[in-house]
């Protein structure tokens, strides 16, 4: 990407910014480990704490709805998807990956608001433990860079 923020995340300013946070309570270890990762990495990039708002819900197909909830109180800069999916034996997984990932990004484009998908799909527990706090961290610098790239389109 050229243009108004590209870089290294030690260029990203989150400062000013408000930040909602959706984290789904299903594989609760990993998803909190998901929401302090996350949380961690916007407050090193300047998000004051209470610009940070946490609502859970119970699983990733009701990740989308809530995330719509915030969006449409126009409080938000930008949102953070926090679930994690882990195989199982049925067709389920799919389903529920699939349409958990529609359902954000559907309401990142029906709203006009940065969505960083941190919802985990993985084969095993241990896939999601090894990727539980970089994809925190990561979700955060994308819900920033993101928040800020609008800003500038939406100024010029």
């Amino acid at each position: 990407m050229q243009g108004a923020n590209q870089g290294s995340a030690a260029a990203l300013d989150g400062s000013g910014l408000r930040i909602g946070l959706v984290q789904a309570r299903f594989n609760q270890g990993i998803t909190d480990a998901l929401t302090q990762a996350c949380r961690r990495e916007l407050l090193r990039l300047g998000v004051a704490e209470d610009h940070i708002e946490l609502v859970q819900v119970a699983g990733a197909l009701e990740v989308p709805l809530a995330l719509q909830a915030l969006a449409e109180t126009e409080r938000f800069d930008a949102l953070v998807a926090l679930g994690c999916v882990i195989r199982g034996e049925t067709y389920h997984f799919e389903l529920v990956c699939n349409e958990s990932a529609a359902g954000v990004t559907r309401v990142g484009l029906d709203h006009h608001i940065p969505i960083a998908n941190a919802i985990l799909t993985t084969e095993n527990l241990s896939q999601a433990v090894a990727r539980q706090d970089d994809k925190g961290r990561d979700a955060a610098q994308v819900a920033v860079e993101m928040a800020r790239l609008l800003q500038h389109l939406d100024r010029s």
